[in-house]
């Protein structure tokens, strides 16, 4: 009898959503000085690999065909970067279920690396801790870091200064996702910031203290797609919303709710908003 081929290994890439971001100034290198607060959600992309096989990438799900299977793929780039810092050739059949629009400010391909950055350091039984794969993930990107721990967190700097953060009431909240599928350059967003600082990021995660808080890339993003105008005004509307705001650079935009009887009815009331081409219903880790 042939022996049943070993199951694969899997890891959740959950989405990440923004609850504030401000930014501070744009610096001499090109980056600009952020203040964030990462939060994630239950639901993302899911990432798999069978570890005895050499190292290959499969993109499936319904959002496969908008992203390259390349060598500029950050799964791929977050293995060979994990074997080069652990001084192992990378192996593994890897599969990625992308579940998430692309380049929709909700982490993405951040998420991505990240997964399989934790996937690959328990199949290579490398057991690295996770201050350790976070120094890793900052060669891959300045969301990949926070996306290691998966757990909210205040970012500094390009956003790669992280401190966690006990959300409080927050935690299991129920959250709508809602992105028109038009991707937002994040260069171009950043590029029609006003140079205005508008003040630092409080310590307060209250929900009176996020509720003053802001995304201060959201006025240039609605001017660049006005898709996201429209969903802000329309997710603004709805019964028992906590809190309506952009994530990262958009398009994508969320809601979280005070009940998951009131987030339903709020995807429902969106069913027939042409610029609501994706959503999901979610919970806040």
């Amino acid at each position: 009898m042939t022996a049943a081929a070993p199951a694969p290994l899997s890891e959740a890439a959950p989405a990440k959503l923004n609850l504030a971001l401000h930014v501070r100034r744009r610096r001499d290198d090109g980056y600009h000085d952020i203040e964030t607060l990462f939060a994630f959600c239950a639901d993302g992309d899911m990432l798999s690999v069978v570890p005895d096989a050499p190292l290959s990438l499969h993109i499936g799900g319904p959002f496969a065909g908008d992203l390259a299977n390349d060598d500029d793929n950050l799964v791929l780039q977050a293995a060979r970067t994990l074997g080069a810092a652990a001084g192992v050739a990378p192996r593994g059949a890897l599969t990625l279920d992308k579940r998430l629009p692309v380049a929709s400010g909700i982490g993405g391909g951040s998420a991505d690396a990240a997964a399989a950055l934790r996937l690959l350091n328990r199949t290579w039984g490398l057991n690295w801790p996770a201050a350790r794969l976070e120094e890793t993930a900052m060669e891959l990107g300045a969301d990949v870091p926070a996306c290691v721990h998966g757990v909210a967190m205040r970012g500094d700097g390009v956003g790669d200064r992280l401190a966690p953060v006990d959300l409080g009431p927050w935690h299991g909240a129920p959250a709508l996702l809602v992105n028109p599928c038009r991707a937002v350059s994040t260069g171009a967003v950043f590029a029609a910031w006003d140079g205005r600082d508008r003040g630092p990021l409080a310590a307060d995660v209250s929900p009176a203290g996020i509720s003053a808080a802001r995304n201060d890339l959201a006025p240039p993003a609605r001017d660049i797609e006005p898709a996201i105008d429209i969903l802000l005004g329309r997710l603004e509307t709805l019964t028992d919303v906590r809190l309506a705001r952009m994530s990262g650079s958009g398009a994508t935009c969320f809601a979280i709710f005070a009940s998951a009887e009131a987030r339903n009815a709020g995807r429902e009331a969106l069913r027939d908003e042409p610029a609501a081409r994706w959503m999901m219903s979610s919970t806040i880790r």
